[in-house]
């Protein structure tokens, strides 16, 4: 539109003034009908130095993130076989998920025994997920620590962390590629003990019926695979790490009975003798477990087996399994 009125206004100009030279009037409009072009160029450039500063915004944005801690100590490597028991303490521990936040974890103090089986249960937003975090310091302490058979998991590096804990999230971690890459991506394993693993999650069957078997073509996130799959393939990427401390955040939330009743069943036989805290979002789920420990606002309010707890009809507990209909 603006560059339609000034190629209008050139060429009335021109017409109107009788004394100009006609070289002169076919400059001005030639140039004039070229404004259009430019404007549409002045335009998009805009829109591309718009775009850029978004770009290198969220660069800024990501250089500024603070560091995680370090990946290795050196001088701080727990032994080989850490840890064996699998006992978890949880000492005076708060936790914020940034400075000038509340607190979400309150100063909690508990222990659990190695090879002991802990229900975590709570209203949303009472701390299950952030004590998760803070177990494979996702979070750090505000205050307070958390020992794994007499290590402090701050003095040493997130590898050695990490690769020695197992999880099973509710929504499960996949990449593009094999299934195999998917159970074993450092191929530490024997194909023997990936089809063993396969069969205690109960997923033999299903694998061997794929025209590729192991090298079964796995889409980004799984979406070529069932939710109840999905979950499944987690349990059986644990059962090959078999390490002595387990957590299941939620890891039957969202699949189907028949297939929480899988999974339960197999964590009961092939983790026996491991730690395996388990936040609940069915309490059906966590009603066999040793102890219970239910959280209110980021405090532990109760913590024992759920027989007793169920015993008591003021507690918590017992009036969120009322409310699920197992009472």
């Amino acid at each position: 539109m603006v560059g339609n009125l000034i190629i209008l206004f050139a060429a009335l100009f021109s017409v109107l003034s009788k004394d100009q030279n006609s070289g002169l009037v076919g400059l001005s409009v030639t140039y004039a009908l070229q404004i259009t072009q430019t404007l549409n160029w002045l335009v998009r450039m805009t829109s591309d130095v718009e775009t850029n500063i978004v770009a290198v915004e969220r660069i800024k944005e990501y250089g500024e993130t603070p560091q995680e801690a370090p990946w290795d100590i050196p001088n701080a490597k727990p032994a080989e076989s850490w840890p064996s028991v699998g006992m978890v303490s949880f000492k005076n521990f708060a936790v914020r998920y940034r400075p000038g936040l509340d607190l979400v974890l309150k100063g909690i103090n508990f222990t659990v025994k190695g090879g002991e089986k802990v229900g975590i249960v709570g209203r949303t937003g009472a701390g299950k997920s952030s004590l998760t975090l803070s177990l494979f310091r996702i979070i750090e302490a505000a205050q307070g620590e958390i020992i794994i058979d007499d290590v402090n998991i701050s003095k040493i590096g997130l590898h050695a962390l990490r690769s020695r804990l197992t999880i099973i999230p509710q929504d499960a971690v996949l990449f593009s590629g094999s299934l195999r890459m998917n159970l074993d991506p450092f191929n530490n394993h024997q194909d023997q003990d990936v089809w063993r693993s396969l069969e205690h999650a109960h997923l033999k069957e299903f694998v061997k019926g794929l025209p590729s078997g192991l090298n079964h073509e796995v889409t980004e996130g799984g979406e070529n695979l069932s939710v109840g799959q999905r979950q499944l393939i987690c349990l059986s990427r644990a059962l090959l790490r078999k390490t002595k401390v387990l957590v299941l955040d939620e890891a039957t939330a969202a699949v189907d009975l028949e297939t929480d009743d899988l999974i339960q069943r197999t964590i009961r036989n092939e983790f026996r003798d491991c730690t395996v805290l388990t936040i609940a979002h069915r309490l059906n789920t966590i009603m066999d477990s040793d102890r219970v420990i239910v959280l209110d606002k980021g405090d532990i309010v109760e913590f024992d087996s759920p027989s007793n707890l169920l015993q008591n009809k003021h507690s918590i507990f017992y009036g969120m399994a009322k409310d699920a209909g197992l009472v």
